[in-house]
């Protein structure tokens, strides 16, 4: 029997605006407060918000057939809390149907597994950490920005505890092997491989509306019998993808929701399962291990790194942009956490990538790579300074970080006496209460005495009187 692994990512840009040299030094936001808005607001109404209710109806349609997963960079979830929480909140209605696994991911979309172990290891616990307190869910797959994947980052991954990992199903690693079996990571057999079947994926995400295409129009029961006509012995085919590849990538006006929902039922005749990447890894056995030496992506032809490191300028930007980022890390500011999170987003590299249609022709507010370059340093210039006038350079990572944790400490220990302080004083104010009757009782015994004694003085006088 065959399974369908459906996984969507969730993530948005980080806009940033125009920022001279001049600029350094005397302007610390560095980020277009109005793009970063509509952009997020339109990709809700055109793409996430039908996306979503087309996949709640096809929950609803389907109780415990349907399955899929999610992923969410910390970038996206910002932007979506702050300007189109609606996606939250069918989100998490999604989830109450039980039938979606939320995955991690690098909190910043950013290339930290390539460049900074340490800070990789924190952005991937924040976002765990977001994704439990919105969801509920403490995520045990992984899935690496842009699907990046070799074998040193799947030997981090497992040490890290996940038991599975999305990866993109690459010909030249792949060679002889079918996308259609989960394999493990060669360094740590622990960590089980789901791999991209990208022909099937981006059949939906970027052929679907495409007239020149031989399969165009493409019909849910032709894909259904695609997978179902695969060899008997593929058992498992991952169709992974961006949510706004629905709406955005293909318009709502091609009927690409009409044909989502109509992939169940097509499935369904054809014996064909819905799973979740945990699912897959607690219940399928490995087929081998899967080398992967160089990093492998989900992008361009090449499917490797040179989307956003294939040149000088974009070495330069990400090799300054981590070159403080132990320093960030252990200062725990956060504005300055946030700026580096979002500096450390994807699409600021793809900006200065020079490949022919690397990015579809859009640059954002640039005009060409160097532009982009110009303006990205510009503002690198400035944030690194201020990391460097906060932290000084004479103080050693090492030093700084000592200092730091003392500091912390230090505080820790003050708050914990001002609790012990304050605990007191509620018992003293309790002794106080009790012990306040007790000091009562004799001043009225004594009353009563005193009465006592004037009413014998009284009698006394009045009897001899009488006499």
């Amino acid at each position: 029997m065959k399974t369908v692994c459906l996984y969507f990512e969730i993530h948005q840009n980080i806009h940033l605006k125009r920022y001279r040299f001049f600029d350094i030094g005397t302007d610390h936001y560095y980020y277009d407060d109005y793009e970063n808005a509509r952009s997020i607001s339109e990709t809700a109404e055109r793409s996430y918000v039908p996306a979503l209710e087309a996949l709640i109806e096809m929950a609803d349609a389907n109780p415990g057939y349907f399955k899929c997963a999610f992923s969410l960079s910390g970038c996206a979830i910002e932007q979506l809390e702050n300007h189109a929480p609606q996606v939250i909140e069918l989100l998490q209605k999604l989830n109450n149907k039980g039938c979606v696994e939320f995955l991690a991911e690098p909190y910043s979309h950013g290339f930290s597994s390539l460049k900074n172990v340490e800070t990789f290891r924190d952005e991937v616990t924040r976002l765990c950490a977001k994704v439990k307190a919105l969801f509920g869910q403490e995520p045990k797959i992984f899935r690496n920005s842009a699907l990046i994947y070799s074998d040193e980052i799947g030997e981090l991954v497992a040490s890290m505890g996940f038991k599975g990992m999305l990866a993109e199903g690459a010909k030249h690693v792949l060679g002889w092997k079918s996308p259609h079996f989960v394999y493990h990571c060669n360094r740590d057999p622990r960590l089980k491989l789901l791999l991209r079947d990208y022909t099937l994926s981006e059949d939906i995400s970027f052929r679907f509306n495409d007239s020149s295409w031989s399969e165009y129009p493409l019909f849910a029961d032709t894909y259904a019998n695609w997978i179902s006509n695969l060899p008997e012995q593929d058992q498992v085919v991952n169709i992974f993808m961006e949510l706004c590849a629905l709406g955005i990538f293909q318009p709502l006006s091609s009927n690409i929701l009409e044909f989502m929902k109509a992939l169940p039922s097509q499935f369904k005749e054809r014996g064909i399962t819905f799973s979740t990447p945990s699912e897959i890894c607690s219940k399928m056995k490995s087929a081998g291990e899967l080398t992967v030496s160089y990093p492998t992506s989900w992008v361009d032809e090449e499917r490797d790194l040179s989307p956003w490191l294939g040149n000088v300028m974009q070495r330069e930007a990400i090799d300054k942009l981590y070159s403080i980022a132990d320093r960030v890390r252990i200062c725990r500011d956060r504005r300055l956490m946030q700026d580096f999170d979002y500096l450390q987003a994807s699409n600021n590299l793809r900006f200065m990538s020079t490949k022919p249609n690397s990015y579809g022709g859009y640059r954002g507010i640039y005009d060409s790579p160097y532009d982009a370059f110009t303006n990205y340093m510009n503002i690198l210039g400035d944030f690194i300074t201020r990391v460097n006038d906060r932290y000084p350079l004479d103080i050693d990572n090492e030093e700084l970080n000592s200092l730091l944790t003392t500091i912390k400490n230090q505080g820790d220990e003050l708050e914990l006496k001002n609790k012990e302080i304050s605990k007191l004083q509620n018992m003293l104010a309790k002794l106080e209460k009790k012990t306040a009757p007790a000091a009562e009782k004799p001043k009225t015994a004594a009353k009563k005495a005193d009465s006592k004694k004037a009413t014998t003085k009284k009698a006394t006088a009045k009897e001899a009187t009488e006499k």
